[in-house]
């Protein structure tokens, strides 16, 4: 009787689990598309490919117009649809920069010191890796605002919260220039 008593519960309960799953729980799969807007590029002109701000070529979309985003320093996009190594590293630390601050940016390539941003202006900024990606431009702006610095040659934003600066080989443009997108190319 017992037996037969665990039977029966057993099976309204699968019952039960069944009636939940198929009947009443929501399977709706919806399709979530995440933020493909390209940061950086690879190529030039028709060539051109967008890559985003986690490295994937983003080639289904058109090409970004010349001068609009920072060039990575590939000549042909890589098999597979997505960076590796240090151009992935540079990929995310364009994918970091200020949408506002992107056209001042030249390029980046990836020396001893790690992925190195070079300004339209000349000036460098050294970012080590792409740790802390969004703390060391956050301090590359403050070093570029502060009103007491009008040239210098890079900023080394290994360490973000005590960023260091050195030469004076190259001129800050005014910030009212800056803000509009001419960054003193």
């Amino acid at each position: 009787m017992r037996r037969l008593l665990l039977g029966g519960a057993i099976t309204v309960l699968g019952l039960a689990l069944a009636a939940y799953f198929l009947l009443l729980r929501d399977t709706t799969l919806e399709p979530r598309l995440r933020d493909a807007a390209p940061t950086s590029v690879i190529g030039s002109g028709e060539d051109a490919v967008g890559v985003s701000a986690t490295g994937v070529l983003l080639v289904s979309l058109p090409a970004p117009e010349d001068g609009t985003l920072p060039a990575l320093p590939l000549a042909v996009p890589p098999e597979g649809g997505r960076l590796s190594g240090p151009a992935l590293e540079q990929a995310r630390v364009l994918g970091a920069a200020p949408a506002a601050l992107r056209p001042c940016i030249e390029g980046s390539r990836y020396g001893e010191s790690g992925v190195d941003i070079e300004l339209r202006s000349g000036i460098e900024l050294r970012f080590g890796n792409a740790s802390r990606a969004g703390e060391k431009w956050s301090s590359a702006m403050a070093v570029l605002a502060e009103p007491s610095i009008t040239a210098l040659d890079y900023v080394d934003l290994h360490a973000p919260a005590r960023p260091t600066v050195g030469g004076e080989g190259h001129v800050l443009p005014p910030a009212e220039e800056a803000a509009g997108g001419r960054c003193g190319a």
